[in-house]
């Protein structure tokens, strides 16, 4: 016997397409910045904006990725994937993160040297006017996202408040080095910068790499869960428990519950109902639950 429960959340179609015109109009504006960047990292030889550079074009395809994968959320399982297309944005993620790890230690390998050589005059009047157009941008993008409800809309958010505060050091570096003549403190901020990215680019990794080798999510407690089904009036024994996350966010539990009286009964019913309505509250998503009588195989051969 066999229970499946589906906990999903719908929004309207005109919310949907709101969405997805916000989020692509913040990658295009985010897009044509980040070339600005790195024609501008270039001509006024700063490693600090090139840095960021690099982290806009991480936040770019981040975008690009949530744009696309906002439209593709619609489509339903089919023939080839069962589940839906939702787990396709965690191979995104990690593409993602093999980007901005790879591109901050070649910023670290262009700027290290530059600590042990004689800093070269930067043109400070540019590095504060790109820094006021990239904070002017940002600031923009995080307006025009602002109140989105959507999960890819949430994470964008965050992405574009990393880059109004690394525009706000550009910003701050850029003055100091205008009134103190110190431009090594360009090679600090890029250091500063490119090391930021970067851990934050490993941690998404090690996080994103978990949800692919199907670990247990990491807000189910499946031993309290099996805890309180066990504990629940009519069951013997529970077994089987696998729990994992299509996409970080929608969590799956499978499991097997040993029962006394096997059958369509009223107290099985509102049995299943009890153990689904625990399992929704301990953030799971989708349910499989199957009953079994003492005496089937499966349980003694502690499947």
């Amino acid at each position: 016997m066999h229970q499946h429960s589906h906990h999903g959340h719908s929004h309207g179609h005109g919310h949907s397409h709101d969405a997805s015109q916000r989020l692509g109009l913040v990658f295009w504006l985010n897009l044509g910045f980040a070339l600005l960047e790195i024609g501008g990292g270039f001509f006024l030889n700063s490693m600090a904006i090139l840095a960021d550079a690099l982290h806009d074009f991480g936040d770019c395809l981040a975008l690009g990725l949530a744009w696309y994968f906002h439209k593709l959320s619609g489509k339903k399982r089919d023939r080839h994937f069962s589940y839906g297309y939702r787990r396709f944005s965690l191979l995104a993620a990690v593409i993602n993160g093999v980007i901005l790890v790879g591109g901050s230690l070649l910023i670290l390998r262009e700027t290290l040297p530059r600590l042990w050589q004689t800093p070269t005059p930067l043109q400070t009047p540019g590095i504060i006017l790109l820094a006021l157009v990239g904070l002017s941008v940002n600031g923009f993008a995080v307006w025009r996202l602002r109140g989105g409800r959507s999960a890819n809309e949430r994470v964008v958010i965050l992405h574009l408040l990393e880059d109004v505060m690394g525009w706000a050091a550009v910003l701050i570096g850029g003055v100091v080095m205008y009134f103190t003549h110190w431009y090594l403190l360009d090679s600090l901020l890029a250091l500063g910068i490119a090391t930021w990215v970067s851990w934050n680019a490993l941690r998404g990794l090690y996080q994103n790499l978990g949800i692919l080798l199907q670990m247990i999510p990491e807000n189910v407690d499946l031993e309290g869960l099996q805890q309180e089904i066990q504990a629940l009036a009519g069951v013997l024994s529970v077994h089987d428990l696998h729990s994992w996350s299509l996409d970080g966010e929608f969590n799956i539990l499978t499991l097997h519950v040993v029962v006394q009286d096997l059958g369509l009964t009223a107290d099985n019913l509102a049995l299943k109902q009890t153990i689904k309505a625990l399992a929704q509250k301990r953030g799971i998503d989708h349910l499989t639950l199957e009953l079994e009588a003492p005496s089937e195989a499966c349980e003694l051969e502690n499947c």
